[in-house]
């Protein structure tokens, strides 16, 4: 079954407080957001890659596939107002006749999906028509009300992330309907459609990276990746 990847990058870098967008900050001396490209690549390098960028950041990205000598094929998308328009952008590349494929959508900034996260996502997709990952919440969580706030049965709730993987004529056909507010991802999208979502399991590592903090915890899985690595070696 073909598949298709839309990596969505449109982020300004505003609570990274940095000069440039956070996808484009070197981790390990690379761009991250060649590191997220490179995962679906590995994962399968028959896939589709399809980066969704603001035209103004198109250049810039082309400089630094010079600079890094990163030759990965990939196809670019322009960015659109919202999330949601960018994910619809980056669908027009994926050609109507293939509606029995499968397309996984994945933040720019989420470099540290495991093999297996993807895998697992795709392998649902299929036999179900979406997949969305997800992990436990390890935290106390509270709703907040007109009174104050409640506490929350935090094993009834599940952290979502991505890569949300669906058959090509489901999401193409939910992206046919009009924005809403309430559309937070896409599996938000699917599911006023109409599809249900089936859950996989996610990987904690796998955060999205937009705060210096993050980008501090991103430093210290690769350090962790890279000690492993050399370990194999001896």
């Amino acid at each position: 079954m073909k598949k298709y990847a839309i990596i969505v990058a449109g982020g300004k870098g505003l609570r990274m407080n940095a000069e440039q967008p956070k996808q484009f900050i070197p981790i390990n001396g690379k761009p991250l957001l060649m590191l997220t490209l490179e995962a679906f690549f590995r994962y399968d390098n028959d896939i589709e890659l399809i980066l969704v960028l603001p035209v103004s950041q198109q250049e810039y990205w082309h400089s630094l596939c010079r600079e890094y000598e990163f030759t990965l094929s990939h196809t670019i998308a322009d960015g659109g107002e919202t999330r949601f328009h960018s994910v619809k952008n980056g669908l027009m590349l994926v050609p109507d006749t293939a509606i029995d494929s499968l397309v996984a959508i994945h933040d720019g900034v989420r470099p540290f999906v495991s093999q297996q996260t993807i895998f697992e996502a795709f392998g649902c997709a299929e036999k179900f028509g979406s997949a969305v990952p997800a992990i436990d919440a390890v935290d106390s969580v509270r709703q907040l009300t007109d009174t104050g706030s409640d506490a929350l049965d935090r094993t009834k709730l599940k952290m979502v992330q991505t890569p949300q993987v669906f058959k090509t004529g489901i999401l193409k056909n939910a992206y046919l309907q009009a924005f809403s507010p309430s559309f937070t991802d896409d599996a938000s999208v699917v599911e006023k459609y109409g599809h249900p979502i089936r859950l996989t399991e996610g990987n904690r590592e796998n955060i999205k990276i937009t705060t210096p903090f993050d980008l501090l915890v991103a430093e210290v899985l690769v350090c962790a990746a890279n000690k492993k690595k050399t370990k194999k070696m001896f």
